[in-house]
């Protein structure tokens, strides 16, 4: 199943020379031109010429067409001039809108929930995230049959289970979707438990899992590379990563911790991907601590924090828990504002200001992960056997044995651990 453009348009996707519209509808607490830079990021990541970035001003949306007829007007001369192919919109487009804007500027016309859709489909790389991809691909293509399918005044007699008589090529397309996503939502089902099944058997074990949230191109992949030593994709492009990783790490005081780098948010992100994105996304839902990686170079910082956690509270991530900023990109700001990042992140014990490229900073971070997975870790004097290698081998896995010596004939350990660890280990 194809994903992202119409079938028809799939050989002038790369490449294809594009203008990008932003209908500036007011009350957004971005920048304009922030704004057109992000969208025209993402059609470059899927190879569009991008040749214009145009903001219109729309004080009252048109139902039919979005923006005003003048404006329409203007654009489709830009694309006739420029023999552009097609119009980019950031923003959502209701199918009547996007038939009607794809008639009027005579070329293709995508909106941000395609143009995202299109990314993932280009990017998913494992089973599970193609199911995810073409689930969320079906669902926001539903509702454009009517635009994108050339066949669909043709009716049809019935044939049995095929559809009654006088089914129209619309109605049994529609049909063939949802039967599709039905068996599509089965599959991720099963993925989702098999995944649980994962969790539960880490959790018996038991490691922490900390996870890597934030914005697309925030630079969780190069920061999850530094920690593990592992090379996953980390490109200056956006959503370079959409299929998990996930990587054992050792920290301060804990022998092992499992690492998960995520799929980036981003702002207005489709709900059919988050829906379809759930059984990947469930692993930040259950971790033991968040990384909210912030790229504090970016003039949008704060409003993308926002959106990062938007998306937090869509998916079920409880408040409570745990959660440290990363102030990534440091290597990117000027000498006055990196100064005051640092010092402001020096009071803060929920704040490391770092750049995952360098590695300045990251040493803190390892610290401070370390730190805040052992509060509540507790110290025991534990008397063992010395030829007990089994239970001395434990201790040093699930705690942090500050001390060890022998005397009378017993091993004695300090160890801080966390209580549940300790009774865990009674019982034993």
């Amino acid at each position: 199943m194809s994903t992202g453009f119409d079938r028809d348009a799939q050989e002038f996707t790369r490449g294809a020379s594009a203008i990008v519209v932003l209908p500036d509808m007011g009350g957004s607490a971005r920048d304009a031109d922030a704004r057109l830079e992000e969208t025209a990021g993402l059609a470059l990541a899927i190879g569009v010429d991008v040749r214009h970035r145009v903001p219109f001003r729309v004080r009252a949306p048109k139902p039919g067409t979005l923006i005003g007829s003048g404006q329409v007007d203007q654009l489709a001369q830009m694309v006739r001039d420029e023999d552009l192919q097609l119009a980019v919109f950031d923003a959502a487009l209701t199918p009547v809108q996007q038939r009607n804007l794809e008639t009027a500027l005579g070329c293709k016309v995508i909106d941000r929930t395609g143009l995202i859709l299109e990314i993932f489909g280009e990017r998913a790389r494992t089973a599970e995230g193609r199911l995810q991809v073409e689930l969320a691909h079906l669902d926001y293509q539903a509702g454009r049959l009517v635009r994108s399918w050339t066949h669909l005044e043709r009716q049809r007699g019935g044939f049995g289970f095929l559809g009654g008589p006088g089914e129209t090529q619309i109605e049994a397309d529609r049909r063939l979707i949802r039967d599709r996503m039905a068996r599509l939502r089965r599959e991720l089902d099963a993925v989702s438990r098999t995944r649980t099944l994962h969790r539960d058997r880490r959790q018996r074990a038991p490691w922490p899992v900390v996870a890597l949230v934030g914005y697309t191109n925030a630079g969780k992949s190069t920061l999850f590379n530094r920690l593990t030593g592992a090379d996953v994709m980390a490109e200056n492009l956006l959503f370079a990563t959409l299929d998990p990783t996930l990587r054992q790490v050792s920290l301060p005081g804990i022998d092992k911790a499992i690492l998960s780098d995520t799929v980036g948010f981003v702002s207005d992100l489709p709900t059919q991907l988050v829906a379809a994105f759930k059984a990947t996304l469930e692993e930040v839902v259950s971790a033991d601590l968040l990384i909210h990686v912030r790229d504090v170079a970016h003039p949008d910082t704060a409003a993308q924090a926002s959106d990062v956690e938007a998306v937090l509270r869509e998916i079920g991530v409880d408040d409570t828990t745990p959660r440290i900023e990363a102030w990534n990109k440091l290597d990117l700001l000027s000498e006055d504002d990196r100064t005051e990042m640092l010092g402001e992140a020096a009071h803060r014990e929920d704040i490391v200001a770092l750049s995952a490229l360098t590695g300045e900073g990251v040493d803190r971070l390892i610290r401070t992960v370390g730190d805040r997975l052992t509060e509540g870790h507790r110290r025991y004097r534990i008397a063992l056997a010395p030829e007990d290698g089994a239970s001395a081998a434990w201790l040093h896995a699930h705690g942090e044995v500050t001390d060890h010596w022998v005397d009378d004939d017993r091993a004695f350990y300090d160890v801080r651990m966390a209580p549940a660890d300790y009774d865990r280990f009674l019982t034993r």
